[in-house]
């Protein structure tokens, strides 16, 4: 073998006998030519969506996901593919890319993902690397589409140009906000917040005193028996509350609210006028007058025109979740809002908005953080409780 390696090598660095130099040239450029276009062409043959899906593993998890989102489709008919944002389109980035790609290829053999569970299970893995990545390079293969020069403030909307603006200013990574924007977050990603844990651990704790007033720690199901077997609502979290009687496990509590008179009245709100939800009873219970009490005459609100009145209802709910202040709850959400919201921007202050405008304005930011559904009713109760309606000075 080594005798054979050696004359092969010799023959090579010996000049040609019957080629001239130009035939030798020729050749050598015509199979350069080839290799470089069957290089090219098993390249572009790997960088298109139908290959991407050729494995099942992308088949029946991330490209479902694909299909629901405005990538997919949407009202200027422009399709993302999976290489339009996972493959860079410069050359050189685009091969470093593929080197890396080099590891799918030993997963694949090798079943890491080959079943839902384990995708599932390693979900979050995958899409920290790729978050990674696109930190990295600035999210290079968003911006092949998405540029901030090219965008026109003018037509956006006031939401989008408050928040992109600033991203423009300091050219930030479109990833740093735009998580899951075409795919699902990881499961992983929807937590209980150990300060959460640590409140409702000390609200399990509690021994309440009948006839006390309480803040509800977590939204919880109310119900029209002791039992809890007959479902009335459900009542917000650091809603105001009153003990009237405790049993076992059941607890029976006074839920004072307003609600408008006009529609079926099923949702109560904690303050005239303000669209801060206590709690949404079910259609029959709402319309039940033994059930909710009338207080007092309907008074009208001078911004909308709609009457509303001031009620009281008493149902029972699983005992557990009764805190005797509420500033304890206010100061998780607090710290929550100005962590979770300070990542794309500078947050507003608490004061800066009026306790209706809140919803909207908290429903265009909560989507880029990764609060669980309980933590984002409370923290947008929070800022409604401490917007400018409660706050003097405040605008």
């Amino acid at each position: 073998m080594k005798n054979l390696i050696c004359k092969l090598w010799n023959t090579l660095r010996r000049p040609a006998v019957h080629l001239s130099l130009g035939a030798v040239t020729l050749v050598s450029f015509v199979a350069g030519i080839i290799f470089w276009g069957g290089f090219n062409t098993a390249l572009e043959a790997t960088n298109t969506e139908q290959f991407c899906i050729s494995c099942h593993e992308m088949q029946n998890n991330v490209y479902q996901e694909l299909q629901g989102t405005v990538h997919w489709s949407n009202r200027s008919g422009v399709r993302a593919t999976c290489p339009d944002c996972h493959v860079p389109h410069d050359w050189t980035d685009k091969i470093a890319r593929k080197m890396q790609a080099s590891k799918e290829v030993w997963g694949k053999v090798f079943g890491t993902i080959d079943t839902r569970e384990k995708f599932l299970e390693k979900r979050l893995e995958l899409a920290q690397h790729e978050w990674a990545r696109f930190s990295a390079n600035g999210s290079l293969e968003c911006r092949n589409c998405h540029d901030y020069n090219s965008m026109n403030w003018e037509v956006m909307s006031d939401k989008a140009k408050r928040f992109m603006k600033p991203a423009a200013e300091r050219n930030q990574s479109c990833i740093d906000c735009h998580k899951g924007i075409a795919h699902q977050l990881p499961e992983q990603m929807v937590f209980k917040d150990p300060a959460l844990d640590q409140l409702e651990q000390r609200a399990q704790s509690l021994s309440p005193d009948e006839g006390s007033s309480y803040y509800t720690v977590k939204a919880i199901t109310l119900y029209l028996d002791e039992e809890r077997t007959q479902p009335a609502g459900e009542l917000e979290a650091a809603s105001p509350v009153t003990l009237l009687e405790q049993n076992g496990n059941s607890v029976k509590l006074l839920v004072p609210a307003w609600r408008k008179t006009r529609g079926f009245g099923r949702v109560l709100y904690e303050d005239f006028g303000m669209n801060i939800t206590s709690l949404v009873l079910e259609k029959e219970i709402a319309q039940d007058n033994a059930l909710v009490k009338v207080q007092d005459e309907a008074k009208v609100d001078e911004l909308t025109g709609l009457p509303w009145e001031p009620v009281e209802i008493a149902l029972w709910a699983e005992q557990g979740a009764l805190l005797p202040e509420a500033e304890d709850i206010w100061s998780y959400a607090r710290d929550t809002y100005r962590t979770a919201c300070s990542v794309c921007h500078a947050q507003p202050a608490e004061a800066h908005f009026d306790a209706n405008t809140w919803p909207g304005m908290f429903a265009g930011m909560v989507g880029f953080t990764n609060m669980d559904a309980d933590t984002q009713a409370l923290v947008l109760k929070y800022l409604q409780k401490h917007s400018s309606d409660y706050a003097d000075g405040a605008h």
